[in-house]
């Protein structure tokens, strides 16, 4: 049946196998990967994307069945088109949803067209190592499963730890495809080419060769097409775009309506400043904090430093400690020229230690205590930040507060998001925190909110400092108004508080800013 020996032919075979399992399990880890920067819900991306994927491969599975006869061609030509549909699937995607917008259609279309032929090959694989060498059933299932499973566990941790850093999402998945459309065409031409027709050989040759030219020259233009695309999404020109293991950073710049230069970040998407007003945020978040004692300060997120500038204001803090998840983030901020003049140099200041780690994880072991907390999270979108809002973050919170510490959370916007905002001052009072919400209005967002809390029974004051440094936005006025609601937007009774297994915050958001 082949004219290489039977035992180096099986090998042959069983490492296709492999390498086949480990692109289709990249493929898949792409399209949740892209979903939760695109969308963001991350629990809902994952679950369509794996759904429809595994119910893909059942009717993949049975589509196979009358192919087997001519399993060897089938076999390649399934590679082929998997090689080709999953390595552009990131690129395809991105552009669809920067001009046409219809991303969750797209998706599930090609979600069910990669598992459709991934669930062809394991039949079609059978029926190929039987051919080499007859084996028993169980036997033969519990090999091929074997390699494929290992192969699985290879790509799942090739993606987030060597595809990703080297080449990036789009770029990588890319890499795969190639690899996919080798491993699986190649192997097939090698070890069965004595049994198939040369007609046949050359069809598959000039197969595999334009499936290699095609997603050769898609990787040549895909910085091109990512920066088009991208540019696609932003009303202003992009000045600098990443793609990190975290979160996508974009920053964007252009002469505002005030002829200030505007200079905005977003974070998957998501406005984070804009510098027009971004001091309007940042004093209100920051300065009611520290009216009390302030020596030993901790700003939770705020990679920016726009929060730390402010916290750096006032010449008796004695040290500060940010921590934010993604190094990226802080050292855009310290190196980005025009984000560092925006910031004051803040990273650069002898008192700032930054700790680029997990806030939820961080607060586990953290030390502590200090004086006041800056709690400055992006919005809930998906359980990784729900859970930077539950109670159990602030309980942990709270044991590395020093005795009448304030802590202030920014909270979302009353006005659009009101059930998400009472959400945060529910699960503060929950943790055993007393709160004082308030809120102020920043044009780039809206009408914005934070909570002001103390550990205990005791709500603190909304006050500033005796000695606060001279603001531009901020006196005892403004904060005497921020603390009226309007009716249409104080509390309901039937929020509820956030925590790891009920997440309401989330809930609450995805109801109110309407991800999807």
């Amino acid at each position: 049946m082949t004219s290489l020996r039977p035992r180096l032919a099986r090998f042959l075979l069983l490492l296709t196998v492999f390498v086949c399992a480990a692109c289709g399990l990249v493929y898949e880890l792409a399209l949740v990967a892209l979903g939760g920067y695109l969308i963001g819900n991350t629990i809902t991306q994952t679950s369509v994307v794996l759904a429809i994927m595994v119910f893909a491969m059942g009717i993949g599975s049975l589509a196979a069945k009358p192919l087997q006869r001519r399993a060897v061609g089938a076999f390649a030509v399934v590679e082929g088109l998997l090689a080709l549909v999953g390595g552009l699937s990131v690129l395809v995607l991105y552009v669809i949803f920067a001009w046409a917008g219809i991303y969750t259609p797209t998706m599930t279309v090609v979600a069910f067209v990669v598992g459709l032929l991934i669930g062809a090959e394991i039949p079609l694989l059978m029926t190929m190592l039987q051919r080499i060498r007859k084996q028993e059933a169980g036997g033969a299932v519990a090999d091929v499963f074997a390699v494929d499973y290992l192969g699985a566990l290879v790509g799942g941790l090739c993606f987030p730890l060597l595809l990703l850093p080297t080449f990036g999402q789009l770029k990588g998945v890319l890499v795969v495809g190639v690899v996919n459309a080798v491993a699986g065409v190649v192997s097939v031409l090698w070890v069965f080419r004595g049994r198939l027709r040369r007609l046949v050989q050359g069809a598959l040759a000039a197969g595999l060769a334009a499936v290699l030219a095609v997603l050769t020259a898609a990787y040549v233009l895909a910085d091109d097409i990512e920066v088009t695309a991208r540019q696609k999404l932003y009303r202003d020109p992009i000045v600098h775009a990443e793609r990190t293991p975290y979160q996508e950073i974009v920053l964007t710049e252009s002469v505002g309506f005030t002829s200030r230069t505007d200079l905005r970040l977003f974070l998957n998407g998501d406005l984070q400043f804009s510098s027009i007003d971004e001091y309007r945020y940042h004093e209100a978040l920051v300065h009611p904090a520290l009216a009390w004692s302030r020596a030993h300060v901790l700003i939770l997120g705020g990679g920016d430093g726009l929060a730390l500038r402010e916290v750096l204001r006032y010449p008796d803090v004695e040290d500060v400690t940010l921590v934010e998840l993604d190094p990226a983030m802080t050292d855009l901020a310290a190196t980005y020229g025009p984000l560092r003049d925006l910031n004051d140099d803040a990273m650069s200041d002898p008192r700032v230690t930054v700790r680029n780690e997990d806030a939820f994880t961080w607060l586990r072991n953290a030390a502590g205590p200090y004086d006041a907390v800056i709690v400055d999270f992006p919005d809930p979108e998906d359980t990784a930040t729900a859970k930077l809002y539950s109670v159990e973050m602030y309980a942990m919170l709270a044991n590395v507060l020093a005795p009448d510490a304030r802590v202030v959370v920014q909270a979302g916007s009353p006005f659009f998001a009101p059930r998400t905002y009472w959400s945060v001052n529910a699960s503060l009072r929950e943790a055993g925190f007393a709160d004082l919400p308030y809120q102020v209005d920043v044009p780039s967002f809206g009408n914005w909110g934070f909570v002001l809390a103390e550990y205990g029974d005791t709500a603190p004051e909304l006050q500033l400092a005796p000695d606060a440094p001279p603001m531009r936005f901020l006196d005892d006025s403004v904060l005497a108004a921020a603390t009226v609601f309007p009716v249409d937007r104080r509390q309901a009774d039937d929020v509820r508080a956030s925590t790891l297994m009920d997440p309401a915050v989330l809930e609450y958001a995805r109801d109110e800013w309407q991800f999807d």
